[in-house]
């Protein structure tokens, strides 16, 4: 089955092809669409999803999308549905320096990846909707080049390490992106009949 990731995040489509059951195959939406100035500004995550959904929807092929975010405790949530937009102009690198720079002295490290992924039939106008997410802790310092975003501040319950040091092949099994869409395409093999 042929889906279309509503993304221009070469990061993010490798990501899910990493995980992609057998059956399906997954393309850029930008393959057969120009690309669309989408205006993420919902107070969720799913909000955000519907959006990129609602962008393509017309084009009548079946859809993914998903809106993702670094949640931290100690900052209320910051930078959350805002994670993409947050210094929408810099690097990541100078935006993880900056909230490292807000946590220096805080000892309540607690966050979280949050992922809420959407499916769409454009044949009968089925959403499937779910989410993922991975506890852990913000890190001290930046450590780290694989993965992408906050992935090289962000340890992850259980490991000492940021996703920046673990790689594709633990972020393949335990992101929340992967956890999302693992459910998802349960979800939709069990909807569809295809695997």
């Amino acid at each position: 089955m042929k889906l279309y990731l509503v993304t221009s995040n070469e990061n993010k489509l490798k990501e899910v092809r990493l995980i992609l059951p057998a059956g399906f195959d997954v393309e850029s939406i930008e393959t057969i669409a120009p690309k669309k100035d989408i205006v993420e500004d919902s107070a969720t995550f799913f909000g955000n999803s519907l959006k990129k959904i609602e962008a393509y929807k017309d084009l009548g092929v079946p859809l993914l999308a998903d809106d993702s975010g670094l949640v931290i405790d100690s900052l209320g949530g910051f930078p959350g549905v805002n994670s993409a937009r947050f210094m929408e102009n810099s690097h990541y690198l100078t935006k993880m320096q900056i909230i490292l720079d807000r946590m220096v002295d805080e000892e309540n490290r607690a966050a979280r990846f949050v992922c809420a992924a959407l499916f769409y039939d454009p044949s009968n106008g089925v959403l499937v909707g779910v989410e993922g997410k991975v506890d852990g802790i913000i890190a001290r310092k930046q450590s780290g080049e694989s993965g992408f975003g906050y992935d090289p501040i962000f340890v992850p319950q259980g490991y000492s390490q940021t996703f920046g040091v673990l790689g594709d092949s633990v972020k393949k099994e335990l992101s929340h992106r992967a956890k999302a869409f693992k459910k998802l395409f349960s979800l939709v093999y069990l909807y569809t009949g295809k695997k």
